[in-house]
């Protein structure tokens, strides 16, 4: 009898310390989340821009991504890696392109909102479809090209470094695997990226009147 109460005890606490290590974590998160970001993750909600879907939410000033559930729960937030140039679209007929013939000044992550889709590319990586039509998707950061640092971007608390792609949204390959892929990667979910140039209700008309 002693026993099962230690037992039933230690299982408690054990859930308790889950439970409050999950809040803390997720309370951390948010609070390097910037005031866009909470606004918009409350909007989306409120307004049900999201129609009831998981939902990512992009800040390129930050280089952050942030992934919520479809009731805006946070779930994870991680660095970003993102477009080289600074702008918030992209160039018309870029998704047709070769990489090759994609000068530095185009490479942009567009803002707006994006329903997304799981995908394969070419090499057969599974990915998620951003906007298909401008070859935009969020996938692993990839490392073969040693010379652009990728990793040491993705550690860098400075969001310039992390400007070095031709416009997809790179994450740690870790982050990818917990957060993204079990969720993005098997159904539709609602990407928004936050403008870097432009008021955030240019492109999210259910922001408030003043927020953004």
């Amino acid at each position: 009898m002693k026993n099962s109460l230690l037992l039933s005890f230690a299982l408690a606490c054990g859930a308790a310390f889950i439970h409050a290590a999950t809040g803390a974590a997720e309370n951390s998160a948010i609070a390097q989340a910037s005031v866009e970001v909470r606004q918009l993750a409350q909007a989306a909600t409120s307004a049900q821009d999201n129609q009831g879907l998981p939902f990512v939410i992009v800040d390129k000033k930050k280089a952050r991504v942030f992934i919520f559930g479809a009731d805006g729960t946070l779930q994870g937030a991680s660095p970003v890696l993102l477009g080289l140039a600074q702008g918030d679209e992209s160039v018309p007929g870029i998704g047709e392109r070769k990489l090759s013939d994609i000068r530095p000044d185009e490479r942009t992550t567009p803002a707006g909102r994006f329903v997304s889709e799981p995908g394969v590319n070419l090499q057969g990586e599974d990915i998620v479809w951003v906007d298909y039509g401008a070859a935009v998707s969020m996938h692993r950061v990839r490392t073969n090209n040693k010379s652009e640092r990728r990793l040491e971007r993705l550690a860098s608390a400075n969001a310039e470094d992390h400007r070095i792609s031709y416009g997809c949204i790179n994450v740690p390959a870790a982050f990818y695997d917990t957060h993204v892929k079990p969720v993005f990667g098997n159904a539709r979910g609602v990407v928004y990226v936050l403008p870097e140039k432009q008021p955030a209700r240019a492109y999210f008309r259910f922001l408030p009147e003043g927020d953004g």
